[in-house]
């Protein structure tokens, strides 16, 4: 049974505690329990991992390419967290481990909130994005991954 690797970046680890008024009250325990159910329903199993490092981050984006190739990984749920608006070393990850597909998950409508918010680095090479559906984004993107591999 492939794996999907959920990854978030900086201060996610707050969740439940941070912003609670932008971020809501679902820790980030709760997301990857969430998560592990979701992906376990759709046929696959969950590894969750959460750093505040860009290159923590990059170093499991260049793993994930590799076992993505081996048959291992069908793929990346990604919430870069702030480095979404400033990492072309994250973009520059997920365009060279294509053709891995990773979906980009942001809890709030970052569209919607302070104007440095509103550009992805990231967007141009995730193969999907999710944005504004609180915590339930995640389980969308998961869906979503899910249905690429299986049309794959």
């Amino acid at each position: 049974m492939p794996a999907i690797l959920l990854l978030n970046g900086p201060n996610l680890n707050l969740l439940g505690t941070r912003e609670p008024g932008v971020y809501g009250a679902t820790t980030l325990a709760d997301v990857e329990a969430q998560c592990r159910e979701v992906a376990q329903r759709l046929g696959f199993t969950l590894e969750a991992f959460q750093s505040n490092h860009e290159g923590a981050l990059i170093d499991r984006l260049h793993e994930a390419g590799q076992r993505f190739k081996t048959g291992e990984l069908a793929g990346v749920v990604f919430n870069p967290g702030a480095y979404t608006h400033t990492s072309i070393a994250l973009f520059d990850a997920i365009s060279g481990v294509k053709p891995l597909p990773v979906i980009e998950v942001h809890i709030s409508n970052v569209h919607a909130r302070e104007a440095f918010r509103h550009h992805s680095y990231i967007s141009p090479a995730a193969a999907g994005v999710v944005v504004g559906f609180g915590t339930d984004g995640y389980r969308l993107a998961i869906e979503g991954l899910a249905a690429k591999a299986r049309a794959a």
